[in-house]
């Protein structure tokens, strides 16, 4: 049988995560219809040029795309695919088409944007492609319907357990390793999150809502894949992953009686923390976690009530303690220059990320300037000016780009001066 190729494409970037949302599409085709083919231009020079060499034998060409940087080289190939063979369709998925799905569709050299969960979602267009079936009613996409573009129905998260376990085999898991320098392996364990964080674009996209494997499917894939690649550390890559304390400590016992002799990282918010006992502290511990990213974002209490956190600072310095205690190292990420926010919020802010720098030397701060994400409540409220084409949107950059306007000059030498010395990331 003469197969047809799906092409994955991960553009450039400045970091080099594993393409988990393209593996996770890659394991959830039907691989007896279609020939699956993960390109990161990461890791391949010239990989354009592979890309339009394929174009023949595809049946279409798939990119995750992030807004910002990485948008400029996924607008730049598709433009190339269309003009070197415009019957292949070219799809978008990723964080920006969430956010942007019919906006994304008026740039003639895309054809459909996927929003959101995109596994059954994209094992179900191909599946129309091939037949040559319409995409009315295909949920979770816009097409383009001659000159209209059309927004279908959003489609429910589905539960990851009755997804196909990821196939790593899709990517070169020794590369990764080499470009991070450490045989530190990338999962994701869940996708979504219920809270409600006012300057988070998580609660549009998922509409606060959370799906996550269950911690035996967790533990038998990780042990599965240990075994085959030999990795020292996990970096779970969920939005948040300790949202339910029982799936956590199950998932430590098991690497615990598995012994599985690597480490592990992951998010936690302040409250989970300062609700998980003592003993699952410790469980976790001796399972191999080495780090934890906490977003405290505000040392001002009136400011987390205003952006909508829903934690507090003494959850914050309960959850240091417990790090403290345990040895562990934590990332605490601080944003400052919210809208309204003072000089003495934000002064409050570097104060508070001080005393946490001070708490240990495995604990590090990093400051960062409000910008208002797209699909955010803030961005909202503000009535922000967003950017009007892809090629706009490739300057967009939400981690280093300018400081805000107004943040006095010389408040914002101190935040400058704060991040010099204790800020480091």
């Amino acid at each position: 049988m003469n197969k047809k190729k799906v092409i994955l494409y991960n553009p450039e970037s400045d970091y080099f995560t594993m393409p988990l949302a393209l593996v996770a599409l890659a394991s959830n085709v039907d691989r007896r219809l279609f020939d699956v083919e993960i390109v990161d231009a990461r890791l391949m020079p010239d990989a354009h040029e592979y890309v339009l060499s394929q174009l023949n034998r595809c049946i279409c060409v798939a990119m995750s795309v992030l807004t910002g940087k990485p948008i400029k080289d996924a607008l730049t190939l598709s433009r190339k695919v269309k003009r070197s063979n415009n019957d292949v369709p070219v799809v978008w998925g990723g964080w920006h088409t969430s956010l942007f799905g019919p906006e994304t569709l008026l740039e003639p050299s895309i054809d459909i944007s996927v929003q959101g969960q995109g596994e059954i979602t994209f094992a179900e267009l191909l599946r129309r492609l091939e037949l040559g079936m319409s995409l009315d009613g295909l949920l979770g996409i816009c097409w383009r319907n001659q000159d209209q573009i059309v927004e279908n129905d959003k489609r429910e998260l589905t539960p990851l357990d009755e997804l196909g376990n990821p196939d790593f085999a899709a990517i070169d898991v020794e590369r990764y390793f080499q470009l991070k320098g450490k045989r530190q392996f990338d999962y994701i364990s869940s996708i979504g999150c219920p809270f409600r964080c006012a300057f988070c674009a998580d609660p549009y996209v998922y509409q606060r809502k959370w799906q996550g494997e269950s911690s035996q499917r967790v533990a038998d894939n990780i042990e599965r894949l240990w075994h085959k690649y030999q990795f020292d550390d996990v970096n779970f890559q969920d939005e948040t992953f300790f949202v339910y304390a029982k799936r956590v400590i199950e998932l430590a016992q098991a690497f615990i009686d598995k012994r599985l002799p690597f480490s592990w990282a992951a998010t936690l918010r302040a409250d989970q923390g300062s609700r998980l006992p003592d003993d699952a502290w410790r469980l976790c511990k001796e399972s191999g976690m080495r780090r934890v990213l906490i977003g405290v974002e505000s040392g001002s209490a009136d400011m987390v009530k205003r952006i909508s956190k829903d934690t507090t600072l003494d959850q914050v310095l309960y959850c240091a303690e417990q790090c403290v205690k345990y040895d562990l190292e934590v990332i605490f990420s601080i944003i400052v220059g919210f809208p309204g926010e003072s000089d003495e919020q934000i002064r409050q802010t570097l104060a508070f990320a001080k005393k946490l720098n001070q708490m240990s030397e495995k604990f590090r701060t990093p400051v960062f300037y409000f910008k208002p994400y797209p699909g955010s409540e803030l961005a909202f409220d503000m009535n922000a000016d967003m950017p009007s084409t892809l090629d706009r949107w490739a300057e967009f950059d939400y981690v280093d780009g300018p400081q805000n306007a107004w943040i006095d000059e010389q408040l914002q030498s101190e935040i400058e001066l704060f991040k010099n010395e204790y800020a480091a990331y």
